[in-house]
């Protein structure tokens, strides 16, 4: 089943809604893990030619950023407005708005000194002008006896005009300066305003920001944490010989399979019969029902092995009940699949077909760790329904091919279904849920109901 979600990169909703979020993270960490080595390979591939692998970094060799110290030993940091001999950040804040309030004050009290400057200036014009009309229109110069005394007169005019505008000028200015330092007191409180409301939106974004990041470091220190204990669950299962074949994970990593190897040595060679002993709960299965009929029905033009034929490649999922029956009477059945070790009573813990709403009734008055296993309907595997504090959760245990492990939790392949289950009793099935298998839940009637798994 993992298999064929890593080739297609699909996962079926239904499938998905039955996984648990550790489940979910595993998954998609193994499917992540398939993007990147197919794009490795479409790189390396690309254009008809193959790149020319990276040089070896050599042992020890290290990309890395080296920070400035100071006398302390710590980084070194400058903080505007902390260090020593610095003006206080909040200074020189209200400083600079002060300024940027002054120079707008200013360009508008400019902007208002000149349209004042004009309409001054036009109207002391117009009263020249006014006051030369009636002077030559009366023609008083002509007519007066003293041209002095018309000349100290028009003087004494013009002084007088002169002092009104000079008033009138200061008086406008004085205005301008009112309504300057007016603006620059409406444009200060806006402007501290704005930075007060700018601090606060900085502030909840920092601390959304903070979160976010705290968020980020805990999906990721619970993701090491996921694969750390795998890789000691699975070095412990192949120590132990309950480990049906290595991972492909630990596959792809050389130290590792050095070390398994070795481990594989050692239990060979202290146990010189092993080669002539067949492992506990691999024996050899029987073909299935219909693949030994098609099998005779058409022995006569068969011209290759029956099982490297497409036509005989088992669906993806059960297409009905029946299908799940025929397929665990014909494929697990051989494999002591439900039964105890090495005997043929059926397992206290296995309860063949129920439905996800009966096991949580039968789990319902247990207490935390009971375990049931049910034939899932879903997938060619089962379903480990667990008892928690606070309720229940289901697991998937896929047994599409020869061994048995859980479905994006634990690649740990088993032997049987029973190497699986003892195996969980000593260790967690996740490490977020530290979820140990510690009592079965046996049937609720004495003769026992398998769905029809056991005629």
């Amino acid at each position: 089943m993992m298999q064929q979600i890593l080739r297609d990169m699909y996962v079926e909703p239904e499938l998905l809604a039955e996984l648990n979020e550790d489940q979910k993270q595993i998954l998609f960490y193994k499917i992540r893990q398939e993007q990147v080595r197919r794009w490795t390979e479409h790189e390396c591939q690309g254009d008809g030619w193959e790149r020319c692998p990276a040089p070896p970094r050599q042992e020890g060799e290290r990309k890395c950023v080296r920070w400035l110290h100071g006398s302390d030993g710590e980084v070194w940091v400058w903080v505007m407005g902390e260090a020593t001999g610095d003006i206080p950040y909040e200074h020189i804040i209200r400083e600079l708005i002060e300024g940027r309030a002054r120079r707008q004050a200013q360009l508008e009290a400019q902007e208002l000194w000149r349209r004042k400057e004009a309409e001054i200036k036009q109207k002391f014009r117009d009263a020249v002008a006014k006051e030369k009309a009636r002077l030559v229109a009366g023609k008083w110069k002509e007519e007066a006896e003293d041209r002095k005394a018309a000349k100290r007169e028009e003087e004494q005019i013009r002084e007088e005009l002169k002092r009104r505008e000079e008033e009138e000028r200061l008086k406008g200015e004085e205005e301008v300066r009112c309504v300057e330092e007016k603006r620059a007191r409406e444009l200060y409180i806006s402007l501290e305003r704005e930075r007060k409301n700018s601090e606060q939106d900085n502030k909840e974004w920092e601390e959304q920001l903070q979160r976010s990041k705290e968020a980020d470091e805990e999906m990721t220190r619970k993701a090491r944490w996921a694969r750390d204990e795998y890789k000691r669950q699975s070095l412990r299962a192949i120590e132990q010989g309950h480990v049906a074949c290595l991972s492909g994970h630990f596959q792809q990593q050389p130290h590792i399979s050095r070390r398994h190897s070795a481990v594989i040595e050692q239990t060979e060679k202290s146990s010189p019969c092993s080669e002539s002993r067949p492992r506990p709960g691999l024996q050899p299965a029987a073909p299935p029902l219909y693949r030994r009929r098609q099998s005779r029905r058409h022995s006569t033009i068969a011209t290759q092995p029956l099982m490297d034929s497409p036509a005989w490649v088992r669906s993806p999922r059960p297409s009905c009940r029946e299908s799940v029956i025929l397929w665990f009477c014909e494929d697990q059945k051989p494999k002591r699949a439900g039964y105890e070790r090495n005997s043929d009573t059926i397992a206290p813990w296995f309860h063949g077909i129920i439905t996800r709403e009966k096991s949580e009734k039968l789990l319902m008055n247990k207490a935390e760790g009971s375990f049931l296993v049910r034939v899932s309907e879903r997938i060619w595997g089962y379903t480990l329904s667990y008892r928690t504090a606070s309720g229940f959760k289901h697991f998937l245990i896929d047994a599409s091919g020869d061994s048995y492990n859980f479905l994006g939790v634990d690649q740990n392949r088993h032997a049987t279904l029973t190497d699986l289950i003892n195996f969980h009793k000593e260790e967690v099935i996740t490490t977020t849920g530290k979820e140990l298998l510690q009592e079965a839940c046996k049937q609720a009637s004495s003769t026992g109901d398998y769905g029809g798994l056991f005629p």
